[in-house]
């Protein structure tokens, strides 16, 4: 695993050069100089899970055979734009939420000579995606495949995101609109499709794959991202700081989260009182209040049952697929995932 991400880490590296070079635009030293610190600082810096997950379903999809040079770069290059979307997201998000930190560090355009000019660095990391296409893939015939793929599923991310921001408007806080159906949609196109369905997308794009004769496979990822995001809510609120690496403020911040839309589901007249009274303020003992509420609720029980019943029925979508070498991609995901602290 660490010859893998080191490998992928040298692609990286070869993906930057290029792009530091790209005749398309003449380069002074203060614009390479912005452009590399800025790469540096916002690309490589994550868990690199979406990226590397393209590398690990490819080879799935070639049941197991030996990746050649050339198809371990490919696969590492798409890998990498997926990193590099996460990265336009991440950079614009921060901005949006106004958020101080990020991967243990400050968000980016909280550094001192940053400031609102990570807005346009957020487009320039958006623009390097169909560049590296460009560069790699211009000659494969599956090019125009790869550029709609990339390109569909930034617009349902965005999208996605604009549900979440409309939705937690100030001055419109308003829990009653807070249903399982909105969190779901909410996370289908903030999360699902680029977190989960890209990386198996691509590969299979690789492997010479229509998407089209996939949507399969789509739906069983778009589930398995609905998990996940559930996961997170309940961690946010229920995990160990320690572990997880953040300390949870999707109360203070009125989030939908799947814990509040529960508690919302079971809890009598007075408990959801409690609920409107104190969600969604930053004092800390009103938040202590809606985490007592969870505690009274059994909300880690009714996620404990919720995650079973979702590992029987992906598994069981899972092993319904007739190609043996999908089942295999899916069940990769799904093992990385099941009952997961962080």
């Amino acid at each position: 695993m660490a010859d893998l991400k080191s490998n992928f880490l040298k692609v990286y590296s070869v993906l930057k050069s290029e792009l530091l070079e790209d005749p398309a635009f003449e380069w002074t030293d203060d614009s390479r100089q912005w452009v590399e610190r800025m790469l540096d600082y916002n690309v490589p810096g994550g868990k690199l899970n979406r990226g590397l997950s393209v590398i690990d379903s490819y080879k799935l999809l070639k049941e197991g055979k030996e990746l050649t040079e050339d198809e371990f770069f490919l696969a590492s290059a798409l890998g990498w734009c997926i990193e590099w979307l996460q990265a336009y997201f991440l950079v614009l998000d921060d901005i949006m939420d106004s958020s101080h930190t990020r991967r243990g560090q400050p968000c980016w355009f909280r550094l001192p000579k940053v400031g609102l000019i990570a807005t346009n660095d957020g487009v320039l990391l958006r623009n390097h995606i169909p560049r590296i296409l460009r560069n790699h893939f211009r000659n494969k015939r599956y090019y125009v495949d790869l550029l709609d793929l990339f390109n569909e599923v930034e617009f349902q991310t965005a999208s996605g995101q604009m549900i979440d921001l409309i939705t937690t408007i100030e001055g419109e806080k308003d829990l009653s609109k807070y249903t399982l159906s909105l969190h779901r949609r909410i996370v289908q196109y903030k999360t699902a499709y680029y977190s989960f369905y890209l990386s198996v997308a691509c590969a299979l794009v690789m492997s010479g794959e229509n998407l089209d004769k996939h949507t399969d496979v789509k739906n069983i990822l778009v589930e398995m991202g609905v998990y996940f995001q559930v996961q997170d809510d309940y961690l946010d609120c229920f995990g160990d700081p320690e572990t997880i690496g953040k300390i949870g403020t999707d109360i203070e911040d009125f989030k939908c989260s799947w814990l509040v839309v529960k508690a919302l589901e079971l809890s009598n007249k007075e408990q959801k009182k409690i609920l409107h009274e104190n969600y969604g303020k930053p004092d800390p003992a009103n938040v202590a209040k809606v985490k007592a509420l969870y505690k009274e609720l059994d909300l880690q029980g009714v996620f404990a049952e919720y995650e079973s019943k979702s590992y029987e029925k992906l598994t069981a979508s899972i092993e319904a697929h007739p190609s043996k070498a999908v089942q295999a991609v899916l069940k990769s995901f799904l093992g990385k995932i099941y009952k997961r602290q962080k």
